[in-house]
């Protein structure tokens, strides 16, 4: 009777939750030959086929989808294991969590250091970008969201409602004159927002809320690129006031017109009781209880 290595496995699982074998590769510290090799020795000892090459990279066989669901349990076994041998401030491997870009690096940023010195042996992955990875693809361990989640394998909590409103250098204003109502937005005045063809998230859909009709006429995918068009001088926009107020060239247009959103704290059925997933949420949850003044911009 042959053995299938855990090696074997866990680049199985990698492929699986990549797409593709040299991205799996990558994350294994392995070489993609390497990889290549693991996949093709499992698939001998199982009799089956396990992927089907696409112009993409890899998909899993129907074969591949009933070996994933058990390779999957073992690695949250292994991984409860491994975490139960240690004490609570003795967490080491890795823990990602995937984040919206303007959170990541204008809120959570600065409480990371805190958290990295408690925990010296686990490694944090911050995901911080436009469009959050996938729990239900194990892309990431915890997930902090702007719409609660209507299905997969995942538990989700509110984590925090947070505050918007429109912002403008008075650069911009000395160029193009004040704003005093919201009708006044809709002559002559440039407008900073998202493209809508590329939003990730219907939350981010606002300007509505702010006066019907509008049109935005520089447009990224990135808050970050908009709060450096608006601090520049180049327009009006939405920031969330977490960004907006802590940039010193930019001041409030209409502070009355305050929007609200709520992000969501998401994690994985299978993982949500590692320790270090336990660890990360509350983290995240006492760093938004310490700043809630701050998310919400109360007067």
């Amino acid at each position: 009777m042959q053995v299938t290595a855990w090696s074997d496995l866990q680049a199985f699982l990698a492929i699986a939750r990549a797409g593709q074998l040299a991205r799996a590769a990558h994350v294994l510290g392995l070489d993609a030959t390497t990889m290549g090799r693991r996949l093709r020795r499992l698939e001998a000892r199982l009799g089956a086929s396990l992927f089907e090459q696409t112009r993409e990279g890899q998909v899993l066989t129907e074969a591949g989808e009933r070996l994933l669901a058990q390779v999957e349990g073992m690695a949250a076994s292994a991984a409860g294991i491994a975490e139960s041998a240690g004490s609570a401030g003795d967490l080491a491997g890795s823990l990602r969590i995937s984040v919206p870009e303007g959170f990541g690096s204008w809120f959570l940023s600065r409480h990371v250091a805190a958290f990295a010195a408690a925990h010296p042996r686990l490694t944090l992955d911050l995901v911080a970008n436009s469009g959050l990875l996938s729990l239900s693809k194990r892309e990431a361990d915890i997930a902090v969201s702007l719409s609660r989640p209507r299905a997969g394998p995942v538990i989700a909590r509110k984590l925090s409602d947070y505050a918007l409103r429109l912002y403008a250098s008075p650069v911009y204003f000395a160029r193009a004159g004040a704003v005093e109502r919201a009708a006044d937005l809709t002559r002559g005045h440039d407008l900073v927002g998202y493209i809508p063809d590329l939003l990730y998230d219907p939350g981010l859909d606002y300007l509505g809320e702010i006066h019907p009709g509008l049109e935005v006429r520089m447009r990224s995918s990135s808050i970050n690129a908009q709060q450096r068009l608006l601090a520049a001088g180049a327009g009006i926009g939405v920031l969330p006031c977490f960004i907006g107020d802590a940039d010193q060239a930019l001041v409030p247009v209409l502070p009355e017109r305050r929007i609200l959103r709520t992000f969501w704290l998401v994690t994985h059925k299978d993982t949500h009781q590692l320790a270090r997933v336990r660890a990360g949420k509350d983290w995240l949850a006492a760093a938004v209880q310490r700043e809630r003044e701050i998310l919400l911009a109360h007067q």
